[in-house]
């Protein structure tokens, strides 16, 4: 389950965007709507603090690390019940070479450094494919294409539900199909979504296509790279350095979603949505090969069983 379990927090995170669709489409009329746009964000991100105080629990194979068996001990039992917590913490204990603090150094050995590289590489695709621009600039790409800014937003709410509706499917397969194959299916579907995006805004074709196209690529994207990047890096990165390898993965996934959406503005309104699209259908048909070539099946294998076989 650990797959599906995993992508439960992509999914709240489409959740959050539906509603910030939501919200904004009937805040826009409101004088200073932006004002009350932030505040909404605001009065959540404060739920989410005094909720994740009360109620989130540290890691079991971090506090194996950190020398607190006890409570880990206490994590597994109820997530596992108590004939397997022993199993699990004896076998973590088993993985780890290196203990607490590890050296920049570590990361530059031969199979540690390709599994780092690997987890990058995949946390920059999902974002250099260009879902951050079409979510944030929806109603800009609908304006750009003669659609009025109330129906724009409109189309909006409609791209965060198809959004959120298939990330269900992603909690569907992911499990029983597999990461590598979603993530195949996924890059092939957002390559020709977007090459047909770039085509339709280099001769101006029908708006209810270009807005289907849209749909199709968020579709393509929500049941695969959007949770699967969470998963497969918290799967190849084991347990010594899943903490800094996720963090440094984060920090260079949320600098591509940056660069993303500083440049697409730009790119959109001097260059045209075609050199845009045709960006990230280039983006896209690179994310394929890469995943085809690199990304290993982890499905129904323990995390411990991933790290034998990826240091094999």
């Amino acid at each position: 389950m650990r797959g599906k379990l995993v992508s439960l927090s992509q999914f709240a995170i489409v959740i959050g965007i539906l509603l910030a669709y939501i919200f904004d489409y009937f805040l826009i009329d409101i004088t200073n709507s932006w004002r009350y746009m932030l505040l909404v964000p605001f009065i959540f991100s404060i739920i989410y603090m005094v909720l994740s105080t009360i109620y989130l629990p540290e890691s079991p194979r971090w506090l194996v690390i950190n020398n607190k068996k006890s409570e880990a001990k206490n994590v597994f039992e109820k997530i596992e019940g108590k004939k397997l917590a022993k199993k699990y913490i004896n076998n973590i204990e088993e993985s780890l070479s290196i203990k607490n603090k590890i050296s920049f150094k570590y990361f530059l050995k031969g199979n540690i450094r390709k599994i780092i590289l690997i987890g990058l590489l995949l946390a920059i695709f999902q974002q250099v494919v260009g879902i951050n621009a079409v979510i944030t600039y929806a109603p800009m790409i609908f304006e750009n294409i003669g659609i009025q800014s109330q129906n724009a937003l409109l189309q909006s709410i409609l791209i965060g539900f198809v959004n959120f509706s298939a990330t269900i499917i992603a909690l569907w397969l992911i499990d029983k199909k597999g990461r590598k194959i979603l993530l195949i299916y996924g890059a092939i579907g957002m390559t020709i979504t977007l090459l047909y995006l770039t085509y339709a805004f280099s001769f101006s074709q029908s708006n209810i296509l270009i807005l289907i196209a849209i749909l199709m690529y968020v579709i393509f994207y929500a049941s695969s790279f959007a949770p699967i990047l969470g998963v497969i890096n918290s799967e190849i990165f084991s347990n010594n350095f899943r903490g800094i390898g996720m963090s440094f993965a984060a920090a260079i996934n949320w600098l591509s979603a940056f660069l993303v959406v500083q440049f697409s503005p730009y790119i959109i309104n001097n260059l045209g949505g075609s050199v845009l699209f045709g960006i990230f259908a280039v983006f896209s048909l690179l994310a394929l090969i890469f995943v085809k070539l690199y990304i290993p099946e982890t499905k129904n294998k323990s995390l411990e069983e991933i790290e034998k076989e990826l240091n094999s």
